[in-house]
């Protein structure tokens, strides 16, 4: 399991009550490709269960070249359950999958 802190950011500036998206950290997505014991899936995605807060779902990461490194996108259930609109900061627990 790792753990880590960021902050949500709207996936599109027009749009930013639909998905938000957090970087992980870019040492943390080095150890992330430490961990994927399989070639890397669609886009370059890593299955994952992640948890804020006490929500716990499962979904890809995905790697992102600006950014040089991998994005968790937080979908919208998620963020009214814990609360969380972009910009704000929150402490984020991932277990890879693949």
């Amino acid at each position: 399991m790792l753990s880590f802190e960021g902050t949500l950011f709207a996936w599109q500036e027009e749009r930013p009550d639909s998905w938000a998206l957090v970087a992980l950290p870019s040492d943390l997505s080095r150890q992330v490709d430490d961990l994927v014991s399989t070639p890397p899936r669609g886009f370059g995605s890593v299955r994952v269960e992640v948890t804020v807060g006490s929500s716990t779902w499962r979904t890809s990461l995905f790697p992102s070249r600006p950014l040089d490194s991998y994005v968790l996108p937080v979908k919208k259930a998620v963020r009214r359950a814990e609360q969380l609109d972009i910009e704000d900061m929150a402490t984020f627990t991932i277990r890879v999958l693949d």
